[in-house]
């Protein structure tokens, strides 16, 4: 299958893997056993938080003993962990799928931010992850920091932006990447309660609608700050000559 064509049909949000067949048939019925208790367990947890939920939630959730389930997950903790991790492994796998797309640096940040738009209304994991770290001070374990992923790999996609000459001139491209990160986690935290995150899909198209646009260079200004430069180089070439003609030239 061609790049563009796994690019159109692909989800920018990657689902949980799902089929297995060959000779590792039992150990990928563990898997997907595995991935099965971590996506019913994210939505509890986006439901309820993490005190109000207890792996026998989790079990009747997913028509299993406790034994189950701690098979696979020693513990609440380990289940909570489990969640957030997963949410911040499909960062790099959503990029990939946005690269694809054969995006210009700017508008590739763009559809980044776009994609985890759906993903708060519509993947549990990325509901429950947000709502764990939102949380982590009643979780007796250490979770990854977050937002750090995140603005670094805004930062990246920027600073490609800046030297291939979509950003404007004052357009710091680590600032710009902390205050878009801000802006957008910011509006879907607002979102979230207030209304539940159903406003939030409107929220983020004021944020990107009125942020990307002071961020992006104008048609022409590079070429416009290339000519002025150029004009400045010949101008200072040209009065440096006049001085010296002046300076040897008998009085």
């Amino acid at each position: 299958m061609s790049q563009s064509k796994s690019a159109a049909t692909e989800p920018l949000w990657p689902a949980l893997r799902t089929g297995a067949t060959g000779p590792f048939l039992r150990q990928e019925r563990a898997e997907r056993t595995r991935e099965q208790i971590l996506h019913c367990a994210a939505r509890i947890f986006a439901e309820r938080g993490y005190e109000r939920t207890g792996i026998k939630d989790v079990a009747d959730e997913v028509a299993m003993t406790k034994g189950a389930v701690y098979f696979h997950f020693p513990n609440k903790q380990a289940l909570a962990v489990a969640v957030v991790e997963e949410l911040y492994s499909r960062w790099p796998v959503t990029l990939e799928a946005v690269r694809g797309k054969g995006l210009s640096p700017l508008d590739t940040v763009i559809e980044m931010f776009n994609a985890a738009t759906t993903a708060f209304l519509e993947d549990p994991i990325m509901q429950a992850g947000t709502r764990l770290q939102n949380e982590r001070a009643a979780i007796d374990v250490e979770l990854p920091l977050p937002y750090v992923d995140w603005t670094n790999l805004i930062s990246m996609l920027l600073r490609e932006a800046a030297a291939q000459g979509q950003l404007a001139e004052h357009v710091d491209p680590d600032v710009a990447a902390r205050v878009a990160v801000a802006a957008f986690f910011g509006a879907q935290h607002i979102s979230d309660n207030l209304y539940a995150r159903a406003d939030f899909a409107e929220r983020w198209r004021e944020v990107r609608d009125t942020l990307f646009p002071a961020l992006r260079a104008r048609p022409g200004a590079t070429a416009t700050r290339g000519t002025t430069a150029a004009r400045g180089s010949t101008g200072a070439r040209t009065a440096a000559g006049t001085r010296t003609a002046r300076s040897v030239t008998p009085r």
